[in-house]
């Protein structure tokens, strides 16, 4: 653990006891990783909301956090469960028609259209097309710069799991574009 992570855990730490001052730090150091984790699994526009949700969840947690592991790694443990629970709660609900896709499809670039193929088609669309689990291994490995092991903690998998993941995501990267 880093000086930083130590600093982060002694946060959550004294935030589970009631400190408010140490909650509002304590959000102040992680929120964008948070984001920018989410941002990556769910897309920016989903970003928000599960980060809220995610420290909604913390801040009923946060009297049972331990410290076993750096505070950073048990949030994005809840902000990956944050995830799957939208994910499933997606999936229980009526899909969008093939037509009301085609009607995005169509649609003429513009600035006010963000739904335009000319702004949907770049590096995110690759990453986006990667199975969830190697995603998310490639997101918390090389863009936020977590060990494997903070990793496989995180996902709660082994190590040679996130390897692995992480190797066949570069893969299909590598294939894809």
């Amino acid at each position: 653990m880093s000086s930083s992570d130590d600093y982060v855990t002694q946060l959550a730490l004294r935030a589970g006891r009631g400190d408010r001052g140490a909650l509002t730090e304590f959000i102040e150091h992680t929120q964008d990783d948070v984001w920018r984790f989410l941002a990556h699994l769910a897309g920016r526009e989903y970003a928000d909301d599960l980060t809220q949700e995610t420290y909604l969840r913390v801040l009923g947690s946060l009297p049972r956090f331990a410290g076993r592991s750096s505070a950073r790694t048990w949030l994005l443990t809840l902000a990956r469960r944050v995830w799957i629970d939208s994910v499933r709660h997606d999936m229980a609900r009526p899909r969008k028609s093939a037509a009301e896709y085609d009607d995005v499809a169509a649609g003429s670039p513009s600035p006010d259209n963000p739904n335009t193929w000319s702004e949907v088609i770049d590096a995110r669309t690759l990453l986006d097309a990667l199975p969830a689990e190697r995603r998310e291994a490639l997101v918390l490995t090389q863009v936020l710069g977590y060990t494997y092991e903070e990793a496989a903690r995180i996902s709660g998998v082994r190590v040679g799991t996130i390897r692995s993941r992480v190797a066949r995501a570069r893969r299909d990267l590598i294939e894809g574009s």
